[in-house]
């Protein structure tokens, strides 16, 4: 049963977080705005387009900071509560430090399951929209750069047969000095070759120029040629080079198939998805974690009042993001571990709260 002073903090903790929410939304909306207006205009953006571009942004941006947010904001009330003398009265009655938490923690837990929910269902369309708008109509070449490298693609799409194109040209659905290998075990059977291969949506082929195939025999090999031919192939040629935010946009359950289904094709951006996922799970675990180290920081009443404890707060805040940001990169462009690399903030931070939760209870 929660005690009038646990509804009387927990209210607080989900007020505070609320308002802090909505007071940094539209200050970074206004910000995006004046960076971004003389693009909006030279492009004759449309209004609706430009509309539904901002709501998107509004979820990205919250989902992006809300560690800073709740951080700060279990801060700034907490340290109003010390500044009032409230925490030393709640702790003068009896109550231990580690009761005290509880609040805290059932507030966490309520900020948590929904932050999961958000990222694993809402922001996934907020962050393609978002993404979206940003390379149509504000990147030079943005429709090109969507994909990121997509020359000399080579690639295994499923356990028999390998893929290759030198180009790939995603707005014509068009792909260059295209190659397909077919194995046996470790022995080729077959080889096609095209210079140009075209994607047809309305019947779901592919329509090859300059074709031929070669069939391997044990005397003799077999070969076809074609100036132009239809196929049916069991790959997509949008999934040769997935735009480079593609794991950011697929909810919880489409990104695990999508991460098995290019762990065969030997995809080099694995470690790219493996972050996006692993952080789906991280980033709610850290509202504990950053929750206990803002109350440890604040419940006591200092000389500096509550600028002290902000500063501190903003400190540790920003050295979280600094930390999450860092080991993210370094797990995406290199062979560093993306399970180690995204947990590591988060354990760091961890023993951060142990020590200091601590020495609050002294």
């Amino acid at each position: 049963m929660l005690t009038i002073i646990d509804k009387y903090i927990l209210k607080r903790y989900l007020a505070t977080f609320t308002v802090m929410l909505l007071l940094f939304i539209p200050i970074g909306i206004v910000i995006d705005v004046s960076e971004k207006i003389n693009k909006m205009l030279e492009n004759k953006i449309p209004f609706l387009d430009i509309v539904v571009y901002y709501y998107n942004f509004t979820i990205y941006f919250a989902n992006s900071l809300f560690p800073i947010f709740l951080f700060l904001s279990v801060i700034w009330f907490t340290s109003k509560l010390a500044n009032n003398t409230e925490v030393i009265a709640i702790l003068s009655s009896g109550i231990s430090f580690s009761r005290f938490l509880r609040p805290y923690i059932i507030g966490a837990s309520i900020v948590s399951v929904f932050v999961l929910l958000m990222g694993f269902y809402i922001v996934p369309a907020a962050s393609e929209g978002f993404n979206n708008f940003r390379y149509t109509y504000l990147k030079g070449g943005g429709k090109e750069a969507m994909h990121g490298n997509n020359t000399n693609v080579y690639r295994q799409i499923n356990d028999n047969e390998f893929i290759y194109v030198n180009s790939f040209n995603d707005v014509s659905k068009t792909a260059f000095n295209f190659t397909l290998e077919k194995f046996k075990g470790e022995e080729l059977i077959s080889k096609i070759t095209a210079s140009r291969i075209q994607w047809n949506p309305k019947d779901s082929t592919y329509t090859m120029y300059d074709y031929t195939k070669r069939t391997l025999g044990e005397l003799d090999d077999k070969i076809e040629k074609a100036a132009e031919k239809k196929a049916v192939f069991t790959f997509d040629l949008e999934d040769l080079t997935p735009v480079v935010y593609i794991a950011e946009t697929l909810s919880i359950g489409k990104l695990y198939d999508f991460i098995e289904k290019e762990k065969k094709r030997g995809s080099g951006d694995i470690n790219v998805y493996l972050v996006v996922l692993y952080k789906k799970i991280s980033v709610p675990i850290s509202a504990f974690i950053l929750t206990i180290i803002a109350v440890a920081v604040s419940s006591m009443k200092r000389r500096g009042g509550m600028g002290t404890n902000l500063a501190i707060g903003i400190a540790l805040a920003f050295a979280f993001v600094f930390f999450d940001k860092i080991f993210g990169t370094l797990a995406e462009k290199s062979t560093f571990s993306p399970l180690f690399a995204v947990w590591f903030p988060n354990i760091a931070f961890g023993i951060l709260a142990v020590f200091l939760l601590r020495n609050a209870k002294r």
